[in-house]
């Protein structure tokens, strides 16, 4: 396909459109910027503004039998008006929002390609400028849509987006940055004119029923965008003319009618036996042995047509593990459609961690493991949003043992960031606010096997954790994996999928909640006509297996522990006047170095805050009160009438200087230091002397007189 600078371009020509969706503008662009990528749109809301390009290879590569589509979400800090930090002060790897748009724009794409195209697709989505207003992420997945439409590929699109949020009652399309604050919804619904593709969601526990009416709202949105976009491409199609990309049907179109005939006759019963296994590895083992003893079998008939032997016995397995539940209802592993695999739960299991929990489900194993820390470890966020840190945070690790296999460790994949974000997403709700329970959160599900539903597990082996730690969180939250097999008017719907039946199933629905709703949640379909009331059903059928798995959690821990782990900070928060900030702190840090270094560096940490809120982090109680009652001196304001037990720090000859409070002093006239005339001041104290002393004065100038009492010792032999 022709570039349209190899076709000679010299005026650029304008195609710009303003549309107006559920009360709000947004505008698309093409021709100015970004010509020679075969597809380019700009659009906008507000001052939000993403360009999105999409570039194809005009020819399958040799060999590829899957589509290689790349999605990649450019955040540019200048488009909020900010300098990158760092030390090479430029942008570096994508940030985790920036890989999760990504991702939200490559689910409903892929599979919205026709089968069998498999030449090489790149979308990049620059963020140019941000408003703070307006989220770049439903812009640049609707930009991606348009822009492919604009490239003239084949393309079973538009894909149309929305976030849809809840204030009250009322469902709102798109709704602001400021209005999501307000918001117990937060959801990204993306499909085309005839179904839902993709749902992707964090609630504040709410009911089913609303989460269903907000996607209705949404596709009815979809509906409306997407006929936005096919209006779009046709003026931009009335000033630039681009051929279509053609490609080859896919290798399953080929007739190999007597090799099928002879692999189905060899191999669909040993197929079928095979799928009755309920072990994931000795069945992926039986299924190899099946294909060596066909390729064997039929050696002389299918020389050099190998490959689509492999196909035929992956359409039989397919077409069987559907039969099976279709016409038998029974699953690989022998569950009915809504059964759950058996449950093992374990708490406590790592004895120096703060929290830990082991949850598994079939031959899904997940360990979530806890860390408290102070609120200076939260985690800064370097990015286009409004939101500077998060204190609770949610990391999902998937090794390559968890499937018996061997591959580099290369650091997390986008997988294992969206996983970890989803189940983020999921327990957020019921963490304790900031001012209940002053800690950084973090953490790290490691998953130890897999076969299916790996992100839901994290989901419960963090819960198990959370309550492992004693943090009191609102509810338990679980969460479980929702499939779907459909042939025609023929519905299934599979609770606690397994890995074949995610591959080889018509959807992915995956729904984390407590017993009164849903917290977070993820879709994608494969396969169109699915209307609300199979989503509903599939909700319920959800919630049922949700409230069977939190009894099960809290048949091993009821509730929260009482106590934090002995081995977590215990933090004192002391709320000091802003204005004493600066006392505390003291010249160049001088003070609170002083009280750390009297108490241990090693046994406290302390995080001042902007309002006063001091956080005292010790594990070690004594030395925690200590460092409280050195913070409270600090910043405590000397009263007429208190005495102290103060430090003699200087003589003269008219008096004694004492420290009463770390940097505040008082005189002691020497008038006032004894009954009676006294020869001079040493007589009576000397440096270093601790002297019980009462504030008989301050003056406007702040200035302390002191009448002294007891000298220390005296008041000893006086107490004695």
């Amino acid at each position: 396909m022709e570039s349209n600078a190899q076709k000679g371009v010299q005026i650029r020509e304008v195609v710009q459109k303003e549309f107006e969706v559920y009360g709000k503008k947004i505008t698309f662009q093409s021709g100015l910027f970004a010509l020679q990528a075969d597809g380019s749109v700009v659009v906008q809301m507000g001052e939000t503004v993403v360009l999105v390009t999409a570039t194809a290879e005009k020819e399958a590569a040799e060999g590829v039998d899957f589509l290689p589509l790349t999605v990649d979400v450019e955040e540019k800090m200048y488009a909020a008006g900010k300098i990158p930090g760092g030390f090479i002060k430029r942008e570096t790897r994508p940030s985790e929002k920036a890989i999760l748009t990504a991702r939200l724009i490559d689910r409903p794409l892929r599979p919205s390609f026709p089968k069998g195209f498999y030449n090489e697709v790149q979308i990049i989505a620059t963020i140019l400028s941000v408003d703070q207003v307006h989220p770049p992420d439903i812009l640049a997945l609707n930009g991606a849509s348009t822009a492919l439409l604009l490239a003239n590929l084949p393309f079973n699109g538009p894909v149309g987006a929305v976030r849809v949020g809840r204030i009250g009652n009322e469902i709102i399309v798109n709704p602001t940055l400021q209005e999501l604050e307000k918001s117990d919804l937060d959801m990204v619904v993306a499909g085309n004119p005839n179904a839902i593709l993709m749902v992707e969601a964090g609630a504040n526990i709410v009911p089913e029923a609303d989460i269903i009416k907000a996607m209705e709202v949404a596709h009815e949105a979809i509906k409306e965008l997407c006929d936005i976009q096919n209006r779009f491409k046709e003026e931009y199609f009335k000033v630039y003319t681009l051929p279509e990309i053609t490609y080859e049907a896919p290798v399953e179109g080929m007739t190999y009618e007597e090799i099928e005939q002879r692999v189905r006759e060899f191999a669909t019963g040993k197929l079928q036996e095979a799928l009755r296994n309920p072990d994931k590895l000795a069945r992926e083992r039986q299924e190899e042995v099946i294909e060596d003893e066909t390729l064997e079998e039929l050696k002389d008939l299918v020389e050099g047509k190998e490959a689509y032997v492999s196909k035929v016995l992956a359409k039989i397995r397919k077409e069987e593990m559907r039969r099976m539940i279709l016409d038998e209802g029974v699953r690989a592993d022998g569950r009915s459609p809504n059964e759950i695999r058996p449950i093992l739960i374990q708490v406590g299991v790592l004895p120096r961690p703060h929290g830990s929990g082991l949850f598994t489900r079939g031959q899904t194993q997940v360990l979530s493991v806890l860390t408290l820390g102070t609120i200076s470890e939260e985690q800064m966020i370097d990015g286009l949003g409004l939101e500077e840190s998060k204190r609770y945070i949610h990391h999902y690790n998937f090794p390559p043992f968890a499937t018996g296999e061997v591959a580099f460790l290369r650091g997390p994949k986008r997988r294992e960031i969206g996983h970890g974000a989803l189940a983020e997403r999921a327990l957020l709700p019921v963490i304790p606010k900031e001012e209940e329970f002053p800690y950084t959160i973090r953490i790290v599900s490691e998953v130890l096997e897999s076969n299916g539903s790996s992100s839901m597990a994290s989901v419960c082996g963090s819960t198990l954790a959370l309550m492992d730690a004693g943090v009191k969180i609102k509810a338990p939250v679980a969460g479980i994996a929702m499939g779907l097999i459909k042939e025609g008017d023929r519905v299934v719907i599979l609770t606690d999928i397994l890995g074949l039946e995610d591959a080889l199933g018509d959807m992915d629905f995956k729904v984390a909640g407590t017993t009164e709703g849903i917290t977070a949640l993820q879709m994608d379909m494969k396969v169109e006509g699915v209307g609300s009331d199979i989503l509903a059903k599939a909700l319920e059928q959800a919630r049922q297996a949700r409230l069977y798995i939190i009894d099960r959690i809290r048949e091993v821990i009821p509730e929260p522990r009482p106590e934090l782990s002995k081995h977590a900070p215990r933090i004192i928060t002391v709320k000091i006047p802003v204005e004493k900030i600066g006392d505390l702190i003291g010249p160049k840090g001088k003070n609170i170095r002083g009280i750390i270094e009297e108490v241990g560096a090693h046994l406290v940490t302390i995080d001042i805050q902007e309002d006063g809120t001091v956080f005292i982090a010790s594990t070690d109680g004594p030395a925690g009160e200590r460092a409280r009652e050195l913070v409270e001196a600090f910043t405590k304001e000397p009263q007429i009438g208190e005495e102290y037990l103060g430090t003699v720090t200087k003589t003269t000859s008219f008096g004694a200087f004492v420290e009463i409070l770390p940097g505040k002093e008082g005189l002691v006239h020497i008038s006032r230091l004894a009954k009676g005339r006294i020869p001079s001041v040493e007589s009576v104290v000397k440096a270093g002397d601790r002297i019980l002393v009462k504030i008989i004065d301050i003056d406007k100038q702040g200035k302390i007189s002191l009448q002294a009492s007891l000298t220390y010792e005296e008041k000893g032999k006086a107490r004695k």
